[in-house]
């Protein structure tokens, strides 16, 4: 018997959880909660353009999941890299760029195969959610979203990068609101919720 979507929707949450956070200046590695904690759910971040999946990254070159995906989205590209002290070149200057906050004018999509990390967004009202994906999560940022990353305490993260053709890996640093990609995800997302939360207010 094939499970509902909403029970596939929740076997995610062992693998990517993602919250409202705090402004604390404290260690960008650390969680960042509120206090209280505020989660934030899979639809809000579908209603921000992040997709997920829960994938098995213990069979990834075999996976027909992974490889319905690909084919539906067009994900010719792969390469596999590993973020840690040991085996980053540059490791700290690296660490510092991934931090900056920037957008990229095609998708951004990571799939966890060992470690873990946070990949944070904005929302429409500009404030961070927090998205943690540990082994077996999958998340793809929409182009012109405002993001960063970074490693969380364990300092460790091997993750498939997957592209569209050719991969860019150019990081627009904030500001570049005057790139199309930046324009367009406004219109299909922010300017489209904005819509929706003032429809929902009369």
């Amino acid at each position: 018997m094939a499970a509902s979507p909403s029970v596939e929707i929740d076997e995610k949450d062992d693998v990517i959880q993602a919250w409202y956070m705090d402004d604390s200046q404290e260690d960008q590695r650390l969680p960042h909660h509120r206090e209280p904690k505020q989660f934030v759910s899979f639809d809000r971040l579908n209603e921000l353009g992040v997709l997920s999946w829960r994938l098995d990254a213990d069979d990834y070159e075999n996976d027909e999941a992974l490889k319905k995906i690909r084919d539906a989205r067009g994900y010719s590209y792969m390469d596999i890299c590993e973020v840690c002290p040991e085996k980053l070149p540059n490791y700290e200057d690296k660490i510092k760029s991934f931090f900056e906050e920037h957008l990229h004018t095609d998708e951004e999509i990571r799939y966890c195969l060992e470690g873990s990390g946070y990949f944070d967004v904005r929302d429409e009202n500009d404030e961070w959610i927090r998205v943690a994906v540990k082994k077996g999560g999958m998340i793809v940022l929409p182009a012109g979203i405002y993001h960063r990353f970074t490693l969380d305490t364990d300092n460790y993260i091997k993750a498939m990068r997957l592209f569209v053709g050719e991969p860019v890996w150019t990081p627009f640093n904030r500001p570049h609101d005057h790139l199309p990609a930046r324009k367009e995800y406004l219109d299909a997302f922010v300017k489209k919720e904005a819509g929706s939360q003032a429809v929902k207010a009369r």
